[in-house]
C-alpha cells in the first residue's frame, strides 16, 4: 500500500513554549501542533521539561489526536506541569514511516540534557555524518534533527553556553533548517541564514511561542510579535527573549510553495498572509489566462483562494463547486487503482445544483503528479458541467526540492514527463492555462527574497555540493 496523493508534503512543522501560562505547557503545545496538524500527519510528539527533573518526551505514529488522547494528556500535564515545551508534527513519504525518526529527540550527554525537533533537509547532511561518525559519534536515525543535535552537543562541549554552541554549529549546516532546542534552563529557536523555512515569533499572555506558522500562535488565543529572521537565533528563558544574529546569506531563498500550498490560509509569513498571496496569484491567473465560462470554482482548500481572486479579476461569478469530506486529510491510504479512483469521490464531491449545464473555470494551486485532476474533471463532467477550463495559480512544476518536501525526483514531476497539451488531454479538460514565474513572484513579492527552484530550476544551493567544505570545517574541530 502507498500513500495516495497529488500533491507534494511538507515533511515537519515545529512548536516551543516558554513562560508562564495559565494551562501547562504540554497542553499549550497540543493545541499548537493541532494548528499544524496540515504540516504533517504521519507522526508528533511532545517534549516538556523542567529545572527540577529531566526532560520527559512522549511521541508516536499518527496525528496529534491519536498520539495524544485526553488520558494521556491528562497524565502528562498532571506528571509534567512544566513551564517549556517542544513540539514537532512530521510527514513521511512511506507507509514503513520509523517510530525511531519520530521528533522530538531527547539526547543526554556530558553537559546534560537537550530536546530538539527540526523542520528542513541539510543538503550537506550525509558529509557531516560521515565526520562524525568517524568521530565516534553513533546514530540511531538518519533524521537532520539528531544530526543537528550531535553537532550543537559537540560545540556545547568546546564553547560556554548552549547558545554559543549553536552559532558555532550554525556555520556547518547548509541547506534548510527551522529548529527548536530545548534544554533544562531555556528554550532556543533558530532559523537558517536563507530563511528557507517559515519560523515565527508569537506570546501567547506572558508566555513566548516560536512556531512554523503564526496560525498556532493565534489559534491559542496569542499574538503574533514578528518573523524570526535568516540566521537568527532566539533565546527564551527566565529573562525574556534574546536575540542573537548570525551572517545571513546574500539573498533570502524562502520556500514560494508555502504560500502556493503548504501554509494555512490565515497565517502570515514574511508579513504577507497566505490568503492573500493566494488571492493575488488568482487575480494574476485571471490577467494571463482568461476563460470564458458562467462560473470559477475552486478546489478546496487550498485553490479557493486563487478562485476568489480569479473570479474578481474576471468578473465571473464564484461558485462553490465541490462538497469538501472534512474527515479526510491531505494525505490518505489507497491500496490499488479503483481505490485511487473511489478515493477521490470520498474527498471532494461535485455541487451538481452549482455545475449543471455551466462552463466552469475550475482552479487548483498545483498539479504535480497528476493523479486526481483526471478524476476531478470527469466527475465535473458527470455532474453535468458543459466545459471544464482548469487553471493553475502556480508554474509547472518541473523540479525537484532537496529542502524538506517529499517531491525528491524527476519522475514523480508529470509537468517535467509531458508538454502542457499532452497534460490537457489526460486530464480531460477543454483547455488548461498556468501562472507564469513572473505573475507568481508578483503575487507573493519577489523583494523578499524566494526560492522557486521547483519551477525554475534555479536552486539556492545544489544538494551535495557543499558537503566538502562543511565537512573540512568539522575535522578542525
Amino acid at each position: 500500500m502507498t500513500f495516495y496523493k497529488d500533491k507534494p508534503d511538507e515533511e515537519c512543522g515545529v512548536f516551543g513554549i516558554s513562560g508562564c501560562m495559565s494551562q501547562p505547557a504540554a497542553y499549550e503545545t497540543y493545541l499548537g501542533l493541532y494548528a499544524l496538524q496540515h504540516r504533517g500527519q504521519t507522526s508528533c510528539g511532545i517534549a516538556v521539561n523542567s529545572e527540577e527533573a529531566d526532560i520527559f518526551c512522549r511521541k508516536g505514529m499518527g496525528t496529534v489526536p491519536e498520539v495524544f488522547g485526553e488520558a494521556v494528556m491528562d497524565s502528562m500535564t498532571r506528571s509534567h506541569p512544566a513551564s517549556c515545551a517542544i513540539g514537532h508534527v512530521r510527514y513521511s513519504s512511506s507507509l514503513e514511516a520509523q517510530q525511531d525518526s519520530t521528533q522530538p529527540f531527547v539526547m543526554r550527554y556530558a553537559k546534560g540534557s537537550i530536546a530538539i525537533a527540526n523542520n528542513g533537509c541539510l543538503v550537506n547532511a550525509d558529509a557531516l555524518r560521515q565526520n562524525l561518525e568517524k568521530d565516534g559519534s553513533i546514530f540511531q536515525t538518519d533524521s537532520d534533527a539528531e544530526l543537528i543535535g550531535h553537532l550543537v552537543a559537540r560545540q556545547r562541549l568546546l564553547k560556554g553556553t548552549l547558545e554559543q554552541a549553536v552559532q558555532a554549529a550554525m556555520p556547518m549546516m547548509e541547506g534548510a533548517y527551522c529548529c527548536v532546542l530545548m534544554s533544562r534552563s531555556k528554550l532556543i529557536a533558530f532559523r537558517d541564514p536563507r530563511g528557507q523555512k517559515p519560523l515565527c515569533l508569537g506570546k501567547v499572555g506572558e508566555a513566548f511561542v516560536v512556531a512554523s506558522e503564526s496560525c498556532a500562535v493565534t489559534s491559542l488565543g496569542g499574538e503574533l510579535i514578528r518573523d524570526v529572521e535568516p540566521g537568527e537565533i532566539l533565546v527564551i528563558g527566565k529573562q525574556g527573549v534574546t536575540s542573537i544574529s548570525t551572517p545571513k546569506a546574500e539573498k533570502g531563498a524562502f520556500c514560494v510553495f508555502e504560500y502556493v500550498y503548504f501554509a494555512r490560509p490565515d497565517s502570515i509569513i514574511n508579513g504577507l498572509g497566505v490568503h492573500e498571496a493566494r488571492y493575488n496569484a488568482g487575480r494574476q491567473l485571471a490577467l494571463e489566462q482568461p476563460a470564458e465560462a458562467d462560473i470559477v470554482a475552486g478546489i478546496p482548500d487550498s485553490g479557493i483562494d486563487a478562485a476568489l481572486g480569479y473570479a474578481f479579476e474576471s468578473g465571473i461569478r464564484f461558485a462553490y463547486g465541490f462538497v469538501k469530506n472534512r474527515y479526510v486529510g491531505r494525505t490518505f491510504i489507497e491500496s490499488d487503482q479503483m481505490a485511487r479512483e473511489k478515493a477521490v469521490a470520498i474527498k471532494l464531491n461535485p455541487l451538481a445544483a452549482e455545475v449543471r449545464g455551466k462552463s466552469v473555470v475550475l482552479i487548483d494551486d498545483s498539479i504535480v503528479r497528476g493523479t486526481t485532476s483526471a478524476h476531478i474533471v470527469e466527475n465535473l463532467r458527470r455532474a453535468g458541467a458543459s466545459a471544464v477550463h482548469m487553471r493553475i495559480s502556480s508554474p509547472p512544476f518541473l523540479y525537484p526540492c532537496h529542502y524538506g518536501t517529499d517531491i525528491s525526483r524527476d519522475d514523480l514531476l508529470f509537468a517535467r514527463r509531458q508538454a502542457a497539451e499532452h497534460i490537457r488531454l489526460q486530464i480531460g479538460a477543454d483547455s488548461l492555462g498556468y501562472l507564469s514565474i513572473r505573475g507568481l513572484r508578483k503575487a507573493t513579492g519577489s523583494s523578499r527574497g524566494i526560492c522557486d527552484a521547483c519551477f525554475t530550476g534555479h536552486y539556492p544551493v545544489e544538494a551535495g555540493k557543499s558537503g566538502d567544505k562543511f565537512s573540512k570545517k568539522l575535522e578542525r574541530l
